[in-house]
């Protein structure tokens, strides 16, 4: 029964870990280190409730859920002794044809407070509808939705309306 629940949770964890790493980066705003940390605390706390996560009606959404609250935790959590900086990590995939345009949007996304960033990765990342970002980030409807407005705004206002300049011909 164990070595099942363990088979069980190893092949969850290896099909959910890219996606998983990708959301982490937007969260974190391409701090690919971050990110790892993140993804790996997301999946020691989900194999110590795999029992329950298991049966859970989605488990990748569980997952992508606890991945956020992680986030968000750390951003509070953080040492006074960490200092952000605007320089970027490698990134994933910086050899291909949008460098210019992931590097764009990744500043542009480190701008917005953290919360806001989490409202942009999970309604149009992961493609989640109001209610469902609300219940992750344990807000209201109303929240999200204002927070989408503003991030989105804030968005527009750092990238600019010449966007397509940065993306392949």
């Amino acid at each position: 029964m164990r070595q099942q629940r363990s088979a069980d949770y190893a092949e969850f964890a290896s099909a959910r870990a890219g996606h998983l790493y990708r959301s982490a980066c937007l969260l974190t705003a391409g701090d690919t280190h971050l990110a790892e940390d993140l993804v790996q605390e997301t999946f020691g706390r989900l194999y110590v409730r795999w029992g329950r996560v298991s049966r859970a009606e989605n488990p990748a959404a569980y997952a992508q859920t606890v991945l956020t609250r992680t986030f968000l935790a750390h951003r509070r959590l953080r040492s006074s002794r960490e200092r952000a900086t605007d320089t970027f990590p490698d990134l994933p995939g910086a050899g291909d044809g949008d460098a210019p345009l992931r590097l764009t949007l990744m500043a542009a996304l480190a701008r917005l407070p953290a919360k806001d960033r989490a409202v942009v990765v999970l309604r149009y990342w992961e493609d989640r509808s109001v209610e469902q970002t609300a219940d992750v980030l344990n807000v209201s409807s109303a929240a999200v939705r204002t927070r989408c407005v503003r991030a989105l705004g804030r968005l527009r206002e750092l990238l600019g309306e010449d966007l397509h300049e940065f993306s392949r011909p």
